[in-house]
């Protein structure tokens, strides 16, 4: 089952991500800003039984959508769970008014751009993305 996650199961979400964590995650997962993305609705679980075995955000600025922290628990992957996930999160997002989606994905991470690529998404070497940590 694909669903927003509840205020309930955010120390779930935060086992989940601390499972298999992408190298190149660089900001610390703080239980207050897991918080607000429930809040919002942007993070979706998928559930297995009573254990949280995926996630994915997806979110909408206004402009478009972007989907980042796609996880599934090692033990579940290879059952579609991640593409039923970035379904889900396109769905949510048509219904914000998306009409592009923008994944965030590790370059060196081969299964994820692989996912990525099987789900219809192209990468778009022409745009560079640039952070800093405030």
């Amino acid at each position: 089952m694909i669903r927003p996650c509840r205020p309930d199961e955010i120390d779930a979400v935060l086992s989940l991500w601390a499972t298999d964590r992408s190298p190149v995650a660089a900001t610390e997962d703080r239980r207050e800003d897991v918080a607000r993305l429930v809040q919002s609705g942007a993070l979706l679980i998928a559930q297995h039984g009573d254990e949280v075995v995926g996630t994915l955000v997806a979110a909408f600025d206004g402009w478009r959508g972007n989907m980042y922290r796609l996880a599934v628990h090692p033990d579940h992957r290879r059952r579609g769970l991640a593409r039923a996930l970035v379904a889900h999160g396109e769905e949510r997002l048509r219904g914000e008014g998306a009409r592009r989606v923008t994944a965030l994905v590790g370059a060196d991470d081969e299964p994820a751009t692989a996912l990525w690529r099987a789900a219809g998404y192209e990468h778009n070497p022409h745009i560079a993305r640039y952070v800093r940590n405030i």
